[in-house]
């Protein structure tokens, strides 16, 4: 018989049914519900799906953000024979459309009126779609709407018996989700991921990541992305540890210190802000408490690098490790949510050495996990075998090598099956029996670490290939800095449009007497930045690589207009197309 997921659920609900399986924030306090509820909401959301008319090989759309009835919906498509394709809840109405429509769903989830708008914009060019099912606490006055508990008393009059066969019909090579990729480089694709795919990452994310019941964890970054789904549906079930769902993208940062988790899963720029915020306040410190702080830093730094090579201090060290602790690690962590994580994890894009490095000063060790969505996980720092700048050694079962190109290829039990409807590139992703992953990197004593990506690769006028992330990343190390998009294709030298951090801004701005002014082409700002490129970023970098000349964008790059995916990566080329003047201006004078 296959083990899925949903075997585990059920394993869940026999051996831990009073355990929490997640938490809910209502009135005030956090209200758990236990695996054996959580198993019935399944299987009742299930056969609702069956009553609606859902068959094996369907799919389901969900858009909202990260709710209860979001993984329940998103479990009960899987239980009945189907798959679900999460949708970010930043899309636009027509990116609404295109992935119901590609995936042929026939019902929706929808979390609010908002996102019920989009679809009731659309819903004419989505003949297929019959039922808009709302999540818990949400009424729509239109006959295609049903809400989450008249849609669930649809499943009353279906036997648990269809519900047990088609469990026992699900085969490991059979598709179980939808992964809609967010598209930087043109339309998303519909990545297809297996119940085997997905059964395998969350049980061998167990022995990789030393999971247990006993942990716990926030779920707040988008669940339409392959890691969130990873770190709040299958790790969870497999482990039988609870999940907390945030109340929102503004209360995160009050929900990690209400629970204080012990897994914190963050894609880099999470990590950055906790990194600014942090390094601002402990650089207002004066005096003794300033020296003290900077010992701890130092004492942190040193412990972090025995643990990481799986050592322990001893000795003087380890006597200044616990009055470090005592004095200053146990009171900042608490403040940050991070009082009881022993598994900080920084994914979803390349993140500057810098941040890991600053934060081990602070007994807090950040493991790079890197995947994507085609095969969910394939390397990761673990715990007493780290080494920053990399992202760690291939998991268990997993090959990698490095084409002659210098891409990263993948072959394991967690590839995805291909692309939905798109066996053209499918075939060009799985070329040879590897996934070939489009970012390039070198293995270093088994430790992976990346460049770039591919098809960003920038040619220079003169013939020279040039990958962007890392002087990006350079870039960004300066305070000032939120976001760096470095150009160069095709011209003579490199240049870079750059975005200033507000707070970082508006402490700069403070220093200087410079409140109320426009900073993003002052001089002082533009002194600063080119002292530091100077300085910092062109002498570690070759010749052809050096940053000649910079552009401060008058706003930040966003989601809402397109620039960022919802996972926060930049769009190169929409970024490309609406500066283009700015990037002309760049190369216009000598």
């Amino acid at each position: 018989m296959t083990e899925t997921t949903l075997h585990r659920l059920q394993e869940n609900a026999r051996q831990r049914p009073a355990d929490p399986a997640y938490f809910v924030k209502r009135d005030g306090a956090w209200r758990p519900t236990s695996w054996a509820e959580h198993l019935a909401e399944v299987r009742r959301a299930a056969r609702a799906l069956v009553a609606l008319g859902f068959q094996p090989g369907q799919a389901v759309g969900i858009l909202g953000f990260n709710r209860p009835e979001w993984v329940v919906f998103d479990l009960a498509g899987m239980l009945a024979g189907g798959a679900a394709a999460g949708i970010y809840v930043t899309s636009s109405p027509e990116d609404v459309q295109y992935v119901l429509g590609h995936c042929e769903a026939g019902i929706v989830l929808l979390e609010n009126e908002e996102q019920w708008e989009k679809v009731r914009q659309t819903r004419g060019a989505l003949p297929l779609l019959r039922h808009a099912v709302l999540m818990r606490g949400c009424r729509i006055d239109d006959p295609m709407a049903l809400d989450w508990d008249s849609f669930l008393a649809k499943g009353d009059g279906v036997p648990e018996a269809e519900v047990d066969s088609r469990l026992a019909g699900l085969q490991g090579e059979q598709l179980a989700t939808l992964i809609y990729t967010s598209g930087t480089m043109g339309p998303p694709k519909g990545v297809m991921l297996s119940h085997g795919n997905l059964a395998w990452t969350g049980s061998t994310a167990l022995g990789v990541g030393d999971l247990s019941a006993a942990d716990s964890t926030l779920s707040y970054l988008p669940l339409s992305h392959v890691a969130e789904q990873v770190f709040s549906i299958h790790a969870p079930i497999w482990g039988g540890y609870p999940v907390y769902f945030a109340e929102a993208v503004t209360k995160v940062a009050d929900n990690l210190k209400e629970i204080q988790p012990t897994i914190v899963f963050g894609v880099p720029r999470v990590w950055e802000r906790f990194h600014e915020a942090v390094r601002a306040k402990l650089a207002a410190e004066k005096g003794l408490k300033a020296k003290i702080l900077a010992w701890a830093q130092g004492v942190g730094r040193r412990v972090t690098a025995l643990k990481n090579r799986g050592e322990k201090p001893s000795g003087a060290l380890a006597l200044q490790y616990r009055l470090a602790s005592r004095l200053v690690f146990s009171k900042i962590k608490p403040l940050l949510g991070l009082g009881n994580a022993r598994l900080c994890i920084c994914g979803g894009a390349p993140v500057s050495r810098e941040i890991p490095e600053f934060f081990s000063g602070l007994d807090v060790v950040i493991h790079e996990v890197y995947g994507q969505s085609e095969d969910a996980a394939t390397s990761f720092n673990r715990t007493g075998a780290t080494r920053f700048g990399t992202v760690g050694p291939p998991w268990p079962g997993i090959e990698v090598r490095i084409a002659e190109d210098g891409e990263v290829l993948v072959r394991g039990p967690n590839v995805f099956l291909g692309y939905y409807k798109d066996p053209a590139a499918t075939a060009e992703a799985l070329e040879g029996g590897w996934l070939h992953s489009g970012d390039l990197g070198r293995l270093d004593d088994g430790y992976l670490t990346l460049s770039g990506r591919k098809k960003e690769i920038l040619i220079t006028s003169g013939g020279k290939n040039v990958a962007p992330a890392n002087i990006e990343m350079a870039l960004k190390r300066l305070e000032l800095v939120a976001d760096a998009v470095v150009v160069g294709d095709r011209r003579r030298y490199i240049a870079s449009l750059l975005t200033l951090d507000p707070a970082a801004a508006a402490r700069f701005a403070e220093r200087h007497g410079l409140d109320g002014q426009t900073l993003h082409d002052h001089p002082l700002v533009v002194a600063e930045i080119d002292r530091f490129i100077a300085g910092e970023v062109n002498p570690h970098l070759a010749k052809v690589e050096q940053v000649r000349r910079f552009r401060i964008l008058p706003r930040n790059l966003s989601i809402e207009e397109g620039e960022l995916t919802p996972t926060l990566k930049v769009k190169r080329r929409v970024v490309y197309e609406r500066f283009a003047a700015e990037i002309e201006a760049l190369y216009a004078e000598p």
